[in-house]
């Protein structure tokens, strides 16, 4: 195990209010001015996992790097003494700039009760819309895993090599993803508590109705503490997991990184992270160095400043629709005009679908749910409708009577992404019809699952009026800037030196399950090579 894995699995490193502090002054103090950009030597585009474990690895090489968030850093409490609200009392922390949450669940018995009215703020959580489908993101020193349920799972091998054949699979699960899992500190249920504790009834009622359909279940890790669960089932410490946090943070329990590779990043002292900082455009001048057109705004959305920072050697981990969306716009407006025709290609939503069934009266699922997931229904080996489906709480703290699933379905369909000079943004083609297969292997499985147990879908909750499966958003964006397409097998952009994207846009479109641990895995992998080969001494 890694020294940082040592830490995150104990906890003991952490972001401190001072490292923070003077990674803000320092972007501050030398900004733009007299004497042209700020230079770093690696500037790092994000900070989710492939964002995280590059500037981790730079950092140990001594080199100096920059890295930029759009968001916020989530460390100050708010009136109510916590940093993140919960998803029952959601207010302007929980959403990026709108004025109204956007939930997943639309309405519950069809009535509006679900989303509530807010202050525009830089909220934690956004959903992205394009025309036909929008997408959920993290935003936040952190990204995603600020967001997620923290669902730690590894795909089925032969899927991996399916996926990207290029990549040594035997080097990835022998080396690279346990570095990944250590690092994020990675951890299990204890099953035997899962067996007896009130907080996953939800969980066992949905295992046994799989059960009665042939259909098998297995645990899965989590990179949430479950020894904190359970403390906090024993009333010994803060709920979060336990009291319906999640997609808007949680307040205690979560491995998210600010307490893992990002913590490890700052402490090596050569990385410091600007927040509220949107890169805008990118440019390379003629000695090669990139030159980053960087907004400064407040919580507010107040713009503070516009200001220029060159780098040498740029890594772009904004996630697949920022990182896709910056080189879409370099390359279109010709300030990277050589980038390969392969960018914005190769998206796809995971073959996210989201359903629910109804339960009968005699069959309840609990007034108390744990918000982490911890028991998926494996139906990977079927030959024609492959679903991964996690079993997913509904945390209303009343008893709903209702089984919550997100399936995660082998969908071939494939988006594109296109640079829209109207708007300066990506526009994504992707139709309604594209989620047709991932939508007909959700059905397939839960047809069989209600047939077994006598029960029928829930068309209450996705604010539609008749509306079982959930095709128009996901939450496991992949691909536009695909490894061994846009890229080299390493990350490295075709057409320029010195520029690597390092995040889900890599993946094409699908993995089969959560995907996090893959783009850490890959990160580890890609940044290995590149710190090695392509970053020179200071």
């Amino acid at each position: 195990m890694t020294a940082l894995g040592a830490a995150a699995l104990t906890g003991a490193t952490t972001i401190t209010t001072a490292s923070r502090a003077a990674a803000a002054t320092a972007v501050r103090a030398k900004g733009a001015g007299a004497d042209g950009p700020r230079h770093v030597r690696a500037v790092v585009v994000g900070t989710g996992y492939g964002a995280a474990v590059t500037a981790l690895r730079l950092g140990e090489a001594g080199v100096e790097t920059l890295m930029l968030e759009m968001g916020r850093q989530w460390d100050t409490p708010g009136a109510d003494g916590n940093v993140f609200p919960g998803m029952l009392k959601p207010d302007e922390r929980s959403t990026w700039f709108k004025s109204r949450t956007e939930a997943p669940l639309g309405s519950f018995l069809w009535l509006d009760v679900v989303n509530k009215n807010i202050t525009p703020y830089a909220g934690v959580l956004d959903r992205v819309a394009f025309e036909e489908m929008s997408v959920y993101v993290g935003r936040g020193v952190g990204g995603g895993s600020l967001v997620n349920g923290g669902m730690a799972v590894m795909p089925r091998r032969s899927y991996f090599e399916e996926v990207l054949p290029q990549v040594d699979a035997a080097q990835m699960y022998e080396r690279y993803f346990p570095r990944a899992n250590a690092a994020l500190g990675v951890n299990h249920i204890d099953k035997q508590w899962f067996e007896e504790t009130e907080w996953y009834k939800f969980a066992r009622v949905s295992r046994k109705q799989a059960e009665k359909a042939g259909l098998g279940t297995t645990f899965v890790p989590n990179v949430y503490d479950f020894d904190y669960m359970k403390r906090e089932a024993a009333g010994e410490v803060p709920k979060s997991a336990l009291a319906t946090e999640v997609i808007y943070g949680n307040n205690h329990g979560k491995k998210s990184l600010d307490k893992t590779y990002l913590a490890a990043a700052l402490g090596t002292g050569k990385v410091t992270i600007a927040t509220l900082h949107q890169v805008k455009t990118i440019r390379q001048r003629s000695d090669g160095a990139y030159l980053l057109s960087v907004q400064e705004s407040d919580a507010h959305g107040a713009v503070l400043a516009t200001k220029e920072i060159s780098c040498t050697y740029l890594f772009l981990g904004a996630g697949s629709l920022g990182t896709t969306e910056l080189l879409l716009r370099a390359r279109e407006t010709g300030t990277l005009p050589a980038l390969s025709p392969e960018i914005g290609k190769g998206w796809g939503p995971n073959g996210n679908i989201m359903t629910a069934r109804a339960n009968h009266i005699w069959n309840p699922t609990g007034t108390k749910q744990a918000t982490i997931p911890a028991l998926g229904i494996d139906d990977w080996d079927n030959p024609e409708h492959p679903v991964f489906a996690e079993i997913a709480p509904l945390p209303a703290g009343l008893e709903t009577w209702v089984s919550l699933y997100l399936a995660i379905t082998k969908n071939p369909e494939r988006g594109t992404f296109v640079y829209d000079a109207a708007t300066d943004r990506a526009a994504l083609r992707w139709k309604r019809e594209q989620n047709a297969p991932a939508v007909e292997a959700a059905k397939s499985l839960f047809d069989r699952i209600n047939k077994a147990n006598a029960t029928m879908y829930r068309y209450d909750l996705f604010g539609a009026r008749l509306k079982n499966f959930a095709d128009d958003f996901c939450y496991h964006p992949l691909g536009g800037c695909v490894l061994g397409e846009a890229t080299d097998l390493y990350g490295r952009v075709k057409g320029y030196r010195n520029l690597y994207v390092t995040d889900g846009s890599l993946i094409p479109g699908s993995i089969g399950v959560n995907p996090f641990v893959t783009i850490t895995a890959l990160a580890e992998r890609n940044a290995e090579q590149v710190v090695h080969q392509d970053v020179t001494p200071a």
